[in-house]
């Protein structure tokens, strides 16, 4: 199945966990919200200071050279008295406009004397000054729901008066490792063993992104054994996650296990790395059912399968709305890639000084290194070959992982 057509399958697939869950909007950070929120003031409140400096009325300084009175001093965070024609009031930013004042001039126009200013400037009405409701209007919906909540949207609702919000319960991910050659660090290795990379790079990519994690370890390559892990991890969980074991050799018993305890939808991407892809669903005893993923056990195929499918089908689960394809960015290919192959291609890359990218030398699918020395992936379509100075899709993984 083409990428994109295996993303859209994956996410028509998707519905988001039901449970709602009312959180202190300073622990929000990462969760998705449950509904629209709305503003219940004006942003900003009233008319005030975008500059240190002094609050005029525009027609007192139309000779550009007005000395006026200082007649009142307004720090931020008090409200100053109406001011009389002919006086000005040292204000600061913040600050609330006095009634009858239309423009603040900067400090670094006057020419302050004890009580009285120099103006050296000529001021348009409404000059500095930040109008009641020009952010935000009370009665609006300043996050919708289905909003990732970041940084930038924490200090949003924070900025309207918003102490608590309804966010989505987190996703819970089960996963498991098939393999009887998966030794963890720290274990000696037996002869033909390896260590057990996937289950650090998926276990930080789940955390990443928020879920709930119950990590069941290593299972033998045995069909019973591969059975009874799905079985008892569709009990509680919404979502199962296996690397290793999804292709068609002998010891590969991913893909029995899923159809004898459930069903699977679908089966190989024509993607490169990563065609063994399984996606399907766990039954629970009694009714329901939990999703399924399985990943290669290839490490740098299972981390760009989860970067390209598992993550955005999560997203959705978490009530993500919104596009999910990865966003690509045009940029200049400083190589040249001359044996494209027939699957849809995610090379490791990196920016160069010159702002071109240069392309790891080694593109095999055990090559973890390449994922570390790279910023992120070019997107080459199948049997697309590239020369040097061509402009190529490129994907930053700081997109990609959280």
């Amino acid at each position: 199945m083409p990428v994109r057509e295996a993303l859209d399958f994956l996410l028509a697939a998707a519905r988001a966990v039901d449970g709602v869950e009312d959180v202190d909007t300073l622990a929000a950070n990462g969760r998705v919200l449950a509904c629209d929120q709305v503003s219940g003031l004006n942003v900003p409140s009233a008319d005030n200071t975008q500059m240190d400096g002094y609050a005029v009325r525009a027609a007192d300084c139309a000779n550009g050279s007005a000395t006026l009175r200082i007649a009142q001093r307004i720090p931020a965070g008090t409200v100053g008295q109406p001011l009389e024609p002919g006086t000005a009031a040292r204000i600061f930013t913040g600050a609330l406009i006095p009634e009858g004042a239309d423009a603040v001039v900067m400090q670094e126009q006057c020419e302050a004397n004890g009580d009285q200013v120099t103006i050296k400037h000529v001021p348009q009405s409404g000059e500095w000054i930040r109008r009641a409701g020009e952010d935000i209007v009370a009665g609006a919906v300043i996050l919708p729901a289905g909003t990732r909540l970041r940084s930038q949207e924490l200090g949003l609702a924070a900025s309207v008066g918003l102490a608590r919000l309804p966010v989505r319960r987190r996703v819970r991910v089960a996963v498991f490792f098939t393999g009887d050659e998966l030794a963890m660090p720290g274990e000696p290795l037996a002869p033909g063993a390896i260590y057990n990379s996937n289950r650090f790079t998926l276990r930080g990519l789940l955390e990443n992104l928020g879920c709930e994690i119950s990590d069941y370890g290593i299972v033998p390559d045995s069909l019973q054994a591969t059975r009874d892990t799905l079985r008892a991890a569709a009990a509680e969980h919404d979502l199962i996650i296996t690397s290793g074991g999804v292709s068609v050799g002998e010891e590969d018993h991913i893909k029995p296990a899923v159809e004898a305890e459930g069903r699977l939808n679908m089966w190989q991407i024509a993607v490169k790395p990563g065609k063994p892809l399984a996606f399907g669903e766990v039954h629970r005893e009694g009714a329901g059912s939990a999703f399924f993923l399985g990943l290669p056990g290839n490490p740098v195929s299972s981390f760009i399968t989860f970067l390209l499918f598992v993550r955005p089908f999560l997203l959705r689960l978490q009530g993500v709305t919104g596009a999910m394809a990865p966003k690509a960015i045009p940029l200049r290919a400083d190589f040249d890639w001359t044996k494209p192959d027939r699957r849809n291609e995610f090379l490791r890359a990196r920016v160069n000084d010159a702002g071109g990218l240069d392309l790891f030398p080694n593109q095999g699918s055990g090559v973890l290194t390449s994922t570390v020395w790279a910023d992120g992936l070019i997107d080459n379509p199948p049997g697309q070959a590239i020369a040097k100075g061509d402009i190529v899709r490129f994907i930053p993984f700081a997109s990609l992982q959280y």
